[in-house]
């Protein structure tokens, strides 16, 4: 990056020079040009002002030896010893990253009494399982935690560490990189990396309308998270790899923070685990049209989602919504109804087995991610395919 600096000195005309600015940025005051944070550094005015505006670059940064900084980590989320399946799925990314770069992959595994746990772990092409298992761990706390994180990453020194974006990992990931003074990716979609072990953390940014690529060059380690079902989980592996390697913490593990107690959240359907949904989008003009919509998804025994608008006028609960301000979903089927395809939403539900799109537009989005297109109107075709699928079972 870099700033502009204004030589007061060369301006010839100062409402000239501020009138060059497409943003409004740049103010006179008491003779004096000033720029201000409407700035987007777009240089025009370093052009056009006759070198009374100049850029200059910031120091470059010191450049980090990236060989001493070897392998890609994977945080290894659990409740009581059982291990959240994103660890899984981020696992087999792990394993995917590092053998193109031709290293190791490490899982660090904290908590009380996990030992089963860990022992799973190496049937899933891990390398080296680094294990803190104390009973200081038993409960999360997030200063504790972050200091046997920080501990691992000094003592191993990972390129790259993976994340689950659960509630632990989305407290756990950012305090613990800021200790390190590196970059976070939240929420990524898809991950590479590149022969220098720079990871490429590619998410959906401003609003969804691009898909923006990230890079962490000048700092280790590389930290991302992940949600749920975004990954490909492996296949479990018959015969147990790699090593379990206990992790020595020299540091304290105390905390200012004292855990009283813990209320279970009690269980509750999810749309993530439901085999067929059929999704409400922005082509459902009314809330009581969604009568449709969950008696198509009744007729397949399925459940009902929708899309972020429907959320925001009230007409479903939150927890229903797909995309990256919602949940995260993979069903062997998804059919979608009037639902544009949004970069945000799209990512929350295109690696189901199979999509079935619905939209009067030709030319909507959602429908290069289908694996059928229908161009329609769902108010026509859906009492048409409730028929259908009532009569075959009829037949059946």
């Amino acid at each position: 990056m870099g700033k502009l600096v204004i030589h007061q000195e060369k301006i010839e005309d100062i409402a000239a020079l501020v009138s060059i600015c497409p943003f409004g940025a740049m103010t006179a005051s008491e003779g004096k040009v000033e720029i201000g944070a409407a700035c987007r550094m777009c240089k025009l005015c370093v052009k056009k002002s006759g070198g009374a505006v100049e850029f200059v670059e910031d120091a470059p940064e010191p450049a980090v030896d990236k060989s001493k900084w070897q392998g890609i980590a994977v945080y290894i989320d659990h409740v009581d010893g059982r291990i959240h399946p994103v660890s899984f799925e981020l696992l087999g990314k792990a394993r995917e990253l590092a053998d193109k770069i031709h290293q190791q992959v490490f899982a660090l595994f904290m908590g009380e009494n996990i030992g089963s746990g860990a022992e799973e772990l190496r049937h899933y092409g891990v390398d080296k399982v680094f294990v803190c298992d104390k009973p200081v761990l038993s409960q999360f706390n997030i200063e504790i935690y972050a200091k046997v994180f920080e501990s691992f990453i000094r003592q191993v020194q990972p390129a790259a560490i993976l994340v689950g974006a659960t509630p632990v990992g989305r407290q756990l990931a950012p305090r613990v990189a800021a200790r390190f003074h590196t970059g976070l990716t939240a929420d990524c979609t898809v991950l590479d990396i590149h022969e220098n072990s720079d990871l490429v953390q590619i998410r959906p940014a401003f609003g969804g309308n691009i898909m923006a690529e990230i890079l962490t060059p000048n700092t280790r380690p590389q930290m991302a998270t992940v949600r749920y079902k975004i990954m490909e989980a492996p296949e479990r592996s018959k015969e147990a790899q790699g090593v379990i390697v206990p992790l020595e913490v020299k540091e304290e593990l105390s905390s200012r923070i004292e855990v009283l107690g813990i209320t279970k959240k009690p269980r509750e359907k999810s749309i993530e685990h439901a085999d067929v949904l059929v999704v409400a989008g922005r082509g459902v003009k009314k809330k009581e049209d969604l009568a449709l919509v969950e008696e198509l998804a009744e007729a397949l025994g399925g459940d009902v989602a929708c899309t972020r608008p429907l959320v925001e006028v009230g007409w479903m609960d939150p927890r229903r919504q797909i995309g990256l301000s919602g949940r995260t979903v993979r069903p062997k089927l998804i059919i979608t109804c009037g639902v544009s395809g949004a970069i945000q939403f799209v990512a929350g539900m295109e690696h189901s087995e199979e999509i079935f799109a619905i939209n009067t537009d030709p030319k909507a989005a959602i429908f290069k991610v289908a694996n059928y297109a229908v161009v329609g109107d769902i108010y026509e075709i859906l009492p048409q395919l409730i028929a259908s699928i009532k009569q075959g079972r009829e037949i059946a």
